[in-house]
């Protein structure tokens, strides 16, 4: 579908990384209105148009976890930096929806 394996993480995944000590990025790619409602805990936010012009930051050494609404917007962040040549991304299944159903706590923005 977007011409790259997206590679996925489950609420349940996030929190086993948690759990050893695993270090990540988590990203949140919904716009600024939406992050308005809630964010996940440790999430930095930027937002999808700006992908493209900070992906040289999304580079480094830690795997990157992006989240949406649902997975979807972020399923194509993820294909784009795949697609630059950036490996070690990971979507978020279900966003940050999936991630309400699951149990797991969001937090006021900052």
């Amino acid at each position: 579908m977007f011409g790259v394996a997206i590679s996925e993480v489950t609420p349940q995944t996030l929190e086993e990384w948690d759990a050893e000590g695993r270090e990540y990025r988590l990203v949140d790619v919904r716009s600024m209105a939406e992050t308005a409602r809630g964010v996940l805990p440790h999430a930095e936010l930027i937002p999808l148009h700006l992908i493209p012009l900070r992906k040289d930051e999304l580079a480094g050494d830690k795997p990157v976890v992006l989240y949406c609404q649902t997975g979807a917007r972020s399923g194509q962040a993820c294909a784009f930096l795949g697609q630059q040549g950036i490996s070690d991304v990971h979507n978020l299944v279900g966003g940050i929806v999936g991630w309400a159903r699951a149990g797991k706590p969001i937090l006021p923005p900052n």
